[in-house]
């Protein structure tokens, strides 16, 4: 395979040149090569030797060595990512998913088919294969932002970092939830367990703090609207179920079996941007857009 140039375009400015070829490559050749074969200069960007952490420019011409050359053939993506996504929006700088429950972001010990392998199985050809935001649990569906160009995914990454984001869940739990009104939970929650395989549990660890609004309250389940203001691992599962409302389908932290979990990621919104999808639960658990009301974007 012989040496390759590549012309950095406007979705991939801004990166590092490690970063760059992790993506151009694949996740498969280890950092320490990449690293080494920058440091050897067998990388240039317009003739020059660069460092890992330089970063690349639209227009500038980027020296690839022979072996970090990405070749995936379409034999080796599963069936079901070459099915897609369920997209419910996309402009030049981002695409909004409707994750499915069940759906891993990224592929792991036990399962290979993930968002990450369907938006590479979609977008082969493009300079800067599209790359999701932000995370969202297996069995958790709902809105999963992912950014089309690198430049966005920076700026939504520093919206993040600056708390400029609302993030929104809607959570059938089990019981009667007993509060009318707004309700702030906030406990320390630890985990433990090798990834994949986590716990969690109240008591030490970071500090965890959610909002709560009721939707829909009945005898045996309420419908919460839940508001993120921190971002844990199992968070709502956890500070929901350790007051005795774990979540519908959710067996895991004490929850009534289902055929899924029945936690969803209904709106995300930062300056000049609200997104909202609604899940596709049925019979009882159907969610109509009337039981929400705006109120829910407030502070």
């Amino acid at each position: 395979m012989p040496v390759i140039h590549i012309t950095i375009q406007p979705e991939e400015s801004g990166q590092k040149i490690l970063q760059l070829l992790q993506r151009r490559v694949g996740r498969d050749v280890p950092r320490s090569a990449l690293m080494r074969v920058i440091r050897k200069g067998q990388v240039r960007v317009d003739g020059r030797r660069v460092k890992p952490f330089d970063r690349v420019s639209a227009g500038q011409d980027v020296r690839i060595p022979p072996f970090a050359t990405r070749e995936q053939p379409a034999s080796s993506l599963s069936d079901k990512s070459k099915s897609g996504l369920p997209v419910t929006f996309e402009d030049r700088d981002m695409l909004v998913l409707n994750k499915p429950a069940g759906l891993p972001v990224h592929p792991g010990t036990g399962w290979t088919d993930s968002v990450t392998t369907r938006l590479a199985a979609l977008f082969p050809d493009a300079p800067f294969v599209p790359v999701p935001v932000h995370r969202l649990d297996k069995n958790t569906s709902g809105i999963l932002l992912v950014a089309k160009t690198y430049t966005f995914l920076r700026f939504m990454q520093d919206q993040w970092q600056a708390g400029r984001v609302n993030k929104h869940y809607l959570a059938w739990v089990q019981g009667r939830w007993p509060y009318r009104e707004r309700s702030r939970l906030t406990d320390d929650l630890a985990k433990s367990g090798r990834p994949g395989r986590e716990r969690v549990r109240t008591g030490g660890g970071k500090r965890a703090v959610c909002e709560v609004v009721p939707a829909v309250v009945r005898p045996d389940l309420s419908l919460l609207k839940v508001r993120l203001l921190t971002g844990r691992t199992h968070q709502i599962r956890v500070q929901l179920a350790s007051r005795g409302f774990p979540l519908v389908g959710d067996p895991k932290y004490g929850g009534p079996a289902h055929v899924s979990m029945l936690l969803h990621a209904w709106s995300l919104a930062w300056e000049g941007h609200c997104l909202t999808v609604l899940p596709s639960w049925t019979g009882r658990f159907r969610v109509d857009s009337e039981f929400l009301s705006a109120d829910h974007l407030k502070g």
